[in-house]
């Protein structure tokens, strides 16, 4: 999926001469746009700090990475693929691919979570709550993901 968005370097204007009409229908509103782009700074913060502590190995990331049997280094590469993500995310182009990168992130926070027997409302379900933002705030502002999950 993420190829498919990537590739579609179709260029969304306002003036309809300049796209499709399925194009066109995809294209959001301003009122979308900017919910989307609001969203989308909110689990921005949220993923700087998750990315930020375990950069800088916070003493609360630290220790509840090991026990989750982490080890220090492993939390500072976990913040690096953390930002990266971030990054790919904040970046329009690449904002669906850090999208599909951050969906996995989290699928294995969830996976490690599981595993470890942690409880299911503080510990599992709130990375799929920050996963539904991150694509319902890409949905709203992104025409290529609306072209490929239609509109709603």
């Amino acid at each position: 999926m993420s190829a498919t968005l990537l590739r579609s370097a179709t260029t969304y204007t306002r003036s309809s001469s300049a796209t499709s009409t399925s194009a066109a229908s995809y294209r959001p509103s301003r009122r979308a746009v900017i919910t989307g782009r609001i969203l989308t700074a909110i689990v921005a913060l949220l993923l700087t700090l998750d990315a930020g502590i375990k950069l800088v190995r916070a003493k609360a990331a630290v220790e509840g990475s090991a026990q989750l049997g982490f080890s220090p280094d492993q939390v500072f590469v976990i913040g690096v693929i953390a930002a990266v993500c971030l990054v790919l995310y904040l970046i329009p182009r690449t904002a669906p691919l850090g999208a599909v990168l951050w969906t996995g992130y989290f699928g294995g926070a969830i996976l490690v979570h599981f595993r470890a027997g942690n409880p299911l409302f503080t510990h599992i379900l709130p990375p799929i709550y920050v996963s539904a933002l991150i694509w319902g705030s890409l949905y709203l502002r992104d025409p290529r993901v609306r072209a490929v999950l239609g509109k709603r």
